[in-house]
């Protein structure tokens, strides 16, 4: 199993130290580094600024949204980073929600499947250098009756095929993602579930497409924390604003996906109350209502031996990548954290 780094969010109040923790991740030999876009920061111009000073460790975008940019585009985009990083780009794409789609980009959150299939399908055709023509639903390219006419990318990616991942989280996502995609980006990925609630959806699409689990990339992100093993709750309190956000904020009350997740894991009458709480305006109390186990079973929290048996419980369930996402503000506690990962990894036996 691989590791990663998340950056998140630049913006985010940790942006001078961001490069840092990418370099050190570099030298510690860590996979990938992966930047984050909402209605802030453009993951694309961070991941140039990280590739310009690394050397090794891939860049990844997590996600470039799909209603932000015209698939062909973000094909430029991937050719172009690609080339520029000599060949360390990785490509991860997701619909993001229904009020950034709508109220931030102007673009209906309607048939997400569909439109992240023929927006894959554009991509791919674009980066395979061939004149781009397209009839779908959602793209035609190019348009009918009018001067347009079929172009090719100009930029020569460093290699023929750049890994593509899609962020998913339902199970026909996560089924579409395993039939079209390299590679699935989760989030809040409790061991204890994975089966039910990802790799048996993924594997369904792949059986679909003619193939296995192996060779794709399974890639959830873990916040990460690292202390006693007597203090875990003390460090599951950390991630209470974070859970909130997600769990009780993200979305609408009715299009929350990772809401939903939270109650195919057996919270469904919290998850109930972390939204309630959290739309209403009280954070605090969304907040305060996370189950500790909640928190515990979607980080890695404590010390070093605590995470490699969970690394090990992550590795054995099918994970190939574990991203993780450092907690702290200041930045020597986020690169003692990298180091811890790797000493865990290493104790896990699976480095």
């Amino acid at each position: 199993m691989r590791l990663g780094i998340n950056l998140g969010y630049w913006g985010a109040g940790m942006d001078s130290d961001n490069l840092a923790v990418a370099q050190e991740a570099d030298r510690l030999g860590y996979s990938v580094c992966w930047a984050a876009e909402a209605y802030g920061s453009d993951a694309a111009t961070v991941l140039s600024w990280v590739a310009a000073q690394t050397e090794r460790i891939d860049i990844g975008s997590a996600i470039f949204q799909i209603p932000a940019r015209a698939p062909a585009m973000t094909a430029m985009t991937a050719a172009t980073l690609d080339s520029l990083s000599g060949g360390r780009f990785r490509l991860g794409l997701g619909v993001s929600g229904p009020q950034v789609s709508e109220g931030w980009y102007g673009v209906k959150f309607d048939k997400p499947l569909a439109r992240t299939r023929e927006y894959v399908d554009i991509v791919r055709k674009a980066m395979t250098r061939e004149r781009l023509s397209y009839e779908g639903e959602h793209w035609t390219l190019p348009l009918p009756g009018g001067p347009g006419k079929p172009l090719k990318l100009t930029v020569h990616p460093q290699r023929e095929h750049i890994p593509l991942y899609i962020a998913a989280i339902g199970p026909k996502n996560l089924e579409q993602t395993g039939e079209i995609a390299d590679g699935a980006l989760l989030i809040f990925p409790a061991v204890e579930h994975l089966e039910e609630t990802a790799l048996t959806h993924l594997r369904a699409g792949r059986e679909k497409a003619g193939k296995t689990l192996d060779g794709f990339d399974i890639c959830p992100t873990l916040p990460l924390a690292v202390g006693a093993d007597k203090d875990v709750s003390a460090l599951a309190d950390i991630f209470r604003p974070y859970t909130a956000l997600y769990v009780g904020g993200m979305g609408s009350p009715k299009q929350n996906f990772y809401n939903q997740l939270a109650r195919s894991m057996g919270y469904e009458k919290e998850a109930a109350e972390i939204q309630d709480r959290y739309l209403s305006g009280d954070k605090e109390g969304a907040a305060a209502a996370i189950p500790e186990r909640l928190i515990d079973q979607t980080t890695l929290l404590g010390s070093v031996e605590r995470i490699a048996e969970r690394m090990q419980a992550y590795a054995a369930a099918g994970v190939t990548t574990l991203s993780l996402a450092p907690a702290g503000f200041a930045l020597e506690d986020r690169l003692a954290s990298l180091r811890a990962g790797v000493e865990a990894l290493e104790r896990a036996g699976l480095a």
